[in-house]
Parts: structure tokens; C-alpha cells; sequence
């Protein structure tokens, strides 16, 4: 393994410098989930042939984790892709034969992702009994012309009142009630219930954002978020279908799994030299599967501006480094993460952004307890009509789960239904094992659907984002506080512009928070490895002498 040290004409830009020594750029991408995949095909596609992507767990996608049961697939990660025209991971999916067998019923049309939009939601409150299905449809009436409010302040430059905070919840919460209250046709017992089941939609809603509550969601930013026309479509096969698609021409050599990063030394000078030095000599010995980094055996080509050094003490040079780490990875390590540290505004910018965690509980039943034509057991809680907060001590983890929905159809998935569940309660649910799930989870569906002889899951299986170190997380979203100006000032790459004596494009930071109107999705996630690959592409195109084709931004 070569050593990092490099000469005092290093800060020569790239460009003059690949075109001087004739050698093609360096390129580390740090991750291989979508973003990291997406940089890397494009990247491949347009000559850049020096390209290694680190990922520090055992397999490529990310969040996104399909997993195989019996014949069919279970999505502990990304499920659904949200939106077709436009959407790249839609027109991905469609290309390659992926949704040839996604039924009518999976083509879910709601604002909140179903796995079928046939059926019924049957809303059970916490002493057994089933909320009428006019009345649910009526209460969802008036929640839905809230929500549109919501998405006012941004899209029409509505102002905030002082009043709700600049948050979802509380703004959402304080109209709904106003509302339900002055019905002049609804009695007492019929208001409470109502403002229960509000409580509930929140929950959902949360889920929805990846957000500890929607009192943490930014009112003033909340309508930015741009849902692409379409239906919600699942694919039958697993998502990991499009990870393998976008993977299938990237050389194995080029991925490098099991490779946590450790530091990010960009701008790099040499007061390092002497440090590098040694430790290089330690890692002429390196050991490598078929399916990690190769040492570079070519000599030392001076005038790489960037050491990236990784957990197993290997430091590799690069004339740039594309960061996909989630944003949770980010808040938790960017002081180790990158030296020189990070400019204070992304700094700020990775503060202020929220990430939380969303998790699945799947419980697989020998047969099905519920009636054929229900599509989901939603959980309202009638105590909880006039919480402020919905937070709850650990004991009281499973509050959160607001409802299980039915995997449809059951001629693929047999009797299965998947919990959802958000915030500080789910890293509660992750530290318990998966009897202690499973008991809880059956205590509540008896409770709620009145029948005490529901009998328990023969399988439980469910997600841990939060605690999975190289996540962190489920996905972004914008906190009150933040803006879509910080999702731009994370995606900006290192050192700014007006540092006009270093090399370029050191740094560059993509995935799903980097991407203002599409953050939490994976498109958004897509999309921002292909624009990043596209800033290096269009430096270096003089280079390659050749049109390049830039995806559609």
C-alpha cells in the first residue's frame, strides 16, 4: 500500500495535474447504498476508471435491506417507490421487468404508503371496540384538509403565527381540535374519540417523516417536500433488485465491503507526511478478501489532496471523495469524520436537519385472526385525546406503534402484518429481544380487536436502524429550525469555491438529506449520487474529450 505523502506542488488542480502526469483521477466513494452505487455506475460509464467504493458493513444497499422468506421477500428498509413519471427509480423498475408482477391492489394511491389499497382500515381503540367507518372516513376528511394547510406556508410564502411554534403538530393539533369542538351534530363522547384518533394520525404521520413527533417537523418548510405523481408501487422480487441493477457493472474489485472509514484528511499538507509515513509500513502486510481494496502497487504519483483513512489502519490517497454516510452517521461522527474539521455552516446545517428512526415489525400467523376485507388495524388509544406530548418512558415503548398493516396479497406473503413504529420508543423496542416483541405486540392486538384468543406469531421480524452504526437512522427530515437551504449547504462540496488555491471538488456529499425536494427517498438518495458523479464529470470532461450524457437532475 502506497503512502500518503505527497509534494509541495500538491496544490496544483486536479485537472492540470491528471492531464500533466497522463493518470486518471483518484476517486473514493464512502458507501454503497444507493447514492454511493448511483455515483459510482455514472462515474464508470463516462471512463473514470480509478473509482473504490468503501462500505463498512457486510453487503451493499444501504437502507435498503431485503430479506428472503419462504418464497417471498420482506423489506426491512425502503418498501415502496413513491411516484412514477420522472421518478428514476420507478422508470428503473418498469425497464427491467421489476413490477411485471405487482398486483392492481399494490398500487397503493393514498398519501400514506399501504401495501394494498383495497379494504378497510379498521381504527380499534384500546378497550376493544371498532370506530365506526363513518366517522373514521369523516374524522380523515377534516385531517386531510388540515394537512393541505400544512403544505400552504411553503408553497404560497404563507406566514407562521407564534402560536404553533413553526410545527407541524402543534399547528396541526391546535386546528383539529378547534374544529372537532365547534361541531355543533357531535356529541361530547363522539368529540373525544375524534381527537383520540387524532393523536393516532399524528403517529402515523410521524412514521411517515422518520420524525420523534411532527411537534419536531418544521410548519414554515413542511410543503417543500415534493411527492412525484403516481401510485406507490412494492416490487414483488425485494427492492434489492435495483441496488443489484445499479450494481451489476461495477467490477467487484471496486467495492469494498466490511471497510468502515475512520477519518477523511482533505486539504492535505505536509505536516502529515512523517505520521503517514509509518503507518504505511504497517500496511504493505494488509490482508485482502477477493472482495475488499487491492493495494495500489503502481509507484507513488504525487499530488493527491486527500488521505482517506479507514478503521483497518489502511490510508488511501484520492483526488476526490464522495460522501453518501446518512445524515444520522454524520451527526453522530463528523468530528472524527473529516480533518480539517468541517466549515461551521455544515456543521450547523448537519445539526439543525432531524433524522430519526422508523421501524418494521413483521409477525407471521399461522392463519389470519382478522377479516378478509381488513387492510389494517390502526391502534387509537382513547386517554390520550388531550396529550400534549406523544413521548413515553421505556416500559411503555409499544404506545408508539401505531398500527400493523396486512401484507396483501397473502397468496405471497401467507398471514403477515407489519408494525410501525417511530422515534426514541423504537431504539426502545431494538433493545428487546424477540419474545419480548412478540408477547407485547400479541398483548396489544388482543387488547384492541377485543378477541383474547389471538394466539402469538410463529415468526417476529423487525428492523434496528438506530442502532445499526453505519446507519443511524431510517431517513431525514426538517426539523424546526432547519430549511431546505441546509439539505443545499450539507450537498456542498469541499473547500468552497472562494478557496481558489486548493484543488476543487475534494469533498462531495450526496444521499437522501442532500436532496432539498426529495429528501427520505430513494430517489432523492439516486439522484444525489448522479448529480455529484455529475460535478466531477463535467470538471474532468475536457479530459475525456468526450460528450457526456448528465441525468436529469
Amino acid at each position: 500500500m502506497q503512502s500518503c505523502e505527497i509534494s509541495s506542488d500538491s496544490t496544483d488542480d486536479p485537472l492540470s495535474s491528471g492531464l500533466r502526469t497522463h493518470r486518471q483521477p483518484r476517486i473514493v466513494v464512502i458507501g454503497a447504498g444507493l447514492a454511493g452505487l448511483a455515483a459510482t455506475k455514472i462515474l464508470l460509464e463516462n471512463g473514470f476508471t480509478d473509482v473504490t467504493v468503501l462500505e463498512a458493513s457486510d453487503h451493499i444497499g444501504g437502507r435498503v435491506h431485503s430479506v428472503q422468506h419462504g418464497k417471498t421477500t420482506l423489506e426491512l428498509g425502503a418498501t415502496w417507490i413513491h411516484g412514477a413519471n420522472g421518478n428514476p427509480v420507478y422508470h428503473m423498475a418498469e425497464d427491467n421487468g421489476l413490477l411485471e408482477h405487482t398486483t392492481d391492489g399494490e398500487r397503493s394511491v393514498g398519501r400514506i404508503s399501504l401495501y394494498t389499497k383495497n379494504g378497510v382500515a379498521h381504527y380499534q381503540t384500546n378497550v376493544g371496540k371498532r370506530i365506526p367507518k363513518d366517522m373514521v372516513e369523516e374524522f380523515s376528511d377534516l385531517y386531510n384538509e388540515v394537512y393541505e394547510l400544512t403544505q400552504e406556508f411553503f408553497q404560497n410564502g404563507k406566514p407562521v403565527c407564534a402560536e404553533s411554534q413553526n410545527s407541524v403538530g402543534v399547528f396541526t393539533r391546535d386546528v383539529m381540535r378547534k374544529r372537532v369542538m365547534m361541531d355543533p351534530d357531535d356529541s361530547e363522547s363522539t368529540k373525544k374519540l375524534k381527537l383520540s384518533m387524532l393523536q393516532q394520525y399524528l403517529k402515523v404521520e410521524s412514521c411517515e417523516s422518520s420524525s420523534p413527533s411532527m411537534d419536531e417537523v418544521s410548519l414554515s418548510e413542511f410543503g417543500e417536500w415534493t411527492e412525484i405523481p403516481g401510485a406507490h408501487y412494492v416490487i414483488p422480487e425485494g427492492f434489492m433488485k435495483i441496488v443489484e441493477l445499479l450494481a451489476q457493472d461495477i467490477p467487484s474489485s471496486t467495492i469494498c465491503l466490511s471497510k468502515p472509514l475512520r477519518c477523511i484528511h482533505w486539504n492535505y499538507s505536509a505536516q502529515h507526511r512523517e505520521v503517514i509515513a509509518k503507518s504505511s509500513d504497517t500496511n504493505q502486510d494488509n490482508n485482502h478478501n477477493e472482495n475488499s481494496c487491492q493495494p495500489h502497487r503502481d509507484p507513488l504519483i504525487l499530488g493527491h489532496p486527500i488521505c482517506v483513512e479507514c478503521e483497518d489502519e489502511e490510508w488511501i490517497t484520492a483526488d476526490h471523495v464522495i460522501v453518501t454516510a446518512s445524515l444520522g452517521v454524520l451527526k453522530q461522527n463528523h468530528e472524527a469524520m473529516f480533518s480539517p474539521s468541517l466549515p461551521e455552516d455544515k456543521v450547523l446545517a448537519i445539526e439543525k436537519l432531524g433524522i430519526s428512526t422508523t421501524n418494521k415489525i413483521f409477525l407471521e400467523f399461522e392463519e389470519p385472526f382478522w377479516s378478509p376485507e381488513c387492510n389494517s388495524i390502526q391502534f387509537v388509544w382513547e386517554d390520550e385525546a388531550q396529550l400534549e406530548q406523544l413521548a413515553y418512558p421505556e416500559e411503555l415503548w409499544y404506545k408508539k406503534i401505531c398500527s400493523f398493516d396486512v401484507l396483501y396479497p397473502p397468496e405471497r406473503y401467507g398471514y403477515m402484518l407489519s408494525g410501525w413504529i417511530c422515534g426514541q420508543e423504537a431504539l426502545y423496542m431494538e433493545r428487546c429481544d424477540d419474545e419480548t416483541v412478540a408477547e407485547t405486540c400479541t398483548d396489544l392486538l388482543r387488547r384492541f380487536t377485543g378477541n383474547p384468543d389471538i394466539p402469538k406469531p410463529r415468526r417476529v421480524l423487525r428492523s434496528s436502524w438506530g442502532s445499526n452504526p453505519y446507519i443511524r437512522g431510517s431517513y431525514s427530515f426538517t426539523r424546526v429550525g432547519s430549511s431546505g437551504g441546509d439539505c443545499e449547504r450539507l450537498a456542498m462540496p469541499l473547500p468552497y469555491a472562494n478557496s481558489t488555491k486548493a484543488p476543487p471538488l475534494q469533498v462531495l456529499f450526496a444521499g437522501e438529506a442532500t436532496h432539498r425536494k426529495y429528501y427520505s427517498t430513494t430517489h432523492g438518495a439516486l439522484l444525489s449520487g448522479q448529480r455529484e458523479a455529475t460535478r466531477l464529470i463535467e470538471m474532468y470532461q475536457d479530459l475525456h474529450g468526450a460528450e457526456t450524457t448528465k441525468p436529469n437532475m
